[in-house]
């Protein structure tokens, strides 16, 4: 069965309430469900047919009220459901509200309780982003995205590879290491993400039609000057290029 009006909603979030030792009562004041359980702080629920700022922006308002706020929506389904689901689960815990979702059997389910939220920090993760600041010459995507798409650190070392095959033709990635402070040359050139490049013999190196498109195309990533390498080589270890 599909909800198509909120009132679908309501039914199986009293049933699920009531089985809690809850009394439950539907537009309360301004509330779409209100529920109460002896002394305890009451417990709100705001009922949508599909999950949206104005939702959300409801449910805080509840907290005014009491600290026992859910919303309820069906549960989403389609291609994105489990995406869009697990999105909005994380939404409500950082919000500290609780999510219920009600299946096309009409039972509903709570997916997350209220509650205060304190998220771990992943220190790889942001050693990993840290990398990647440092390793960007310039500020090439100026808050988004170039023409061409966002340049990353690894994007801007396969230009340097290719500007330096453009201007001397067949190189190693030692000699580009050496030249050009691209400690990972030789594995860019190698893994040949963007097609730019073509292995002629063991560790030599030569630019493709492509290469020579692509020079052209993101020469805008580039900073107008090359930073000092007087302290070394360039060392960026991110793992994966983007597009």
């Amino acid at each position: 069965m599909t909800q198509t009006s909120e009132t679908a909603l309501y039914l199986p979030v009293k049933a699920l309430l009531e089985r809690q030792g809850y009394e439950v009562k539907g537009e309360v004041g301004a509330a779409d469900v209100v529920a109460r359980r002896g002394e305890e702080p009451p417990v709100i629920v705001e009922l949508k047919l599909r999950f949206s700022l104005s939702l959300f922006h409801q449910a805080i308002a509840r907290m005014a009220i009491s600290d026992l706020v859910y919303i309820c929506v069906p549960l989403p389904q389609g291609r994105t459901a489990r995406r869009t689901l697990k999105d909005n689960r994380a939404l409500c815990r950082r919000l500290g509200l609780g999510l219920i979702t009600v299946r096309p059997d009409g039972r509903a389910e709570v997916q997350c309780d209220p509650g205060p939220f304190a998220p771990r920090k992943s220190k790889k993760r942001a050693a990993r982003l840290l990398r990647e600041f440092d390793a960007l010459r310039g500020d090439p995507n100026d808050g988004g995205a170039t023409r061409h798409g966002i340049v990353t650190a690894y994007r801007q070392d396969a230009v340097i590879c290719a500007r330096h095959l453009a201007e001397h033709g067949q190189s190693r990635g030692s000699d580009i290491k050496k030249s050009a402070g691209i400690a990972r040359a030789t594995r860019i050139m190698a893994d040949n993400h963007y097609g730019w490049f073509e292995r002629i013999r063991t560790g030599v190196y030569d630019l493709t039609d492509a290469g020579r498109r692509g020079l052209a195309d993101w020469a805008e990533s580039m900073p107008d000057q090359e930073p000092d390498q007087g302290d070394g080589p360039v060392t960026s270890q991110a793992r994966a290029p983007q597009s």
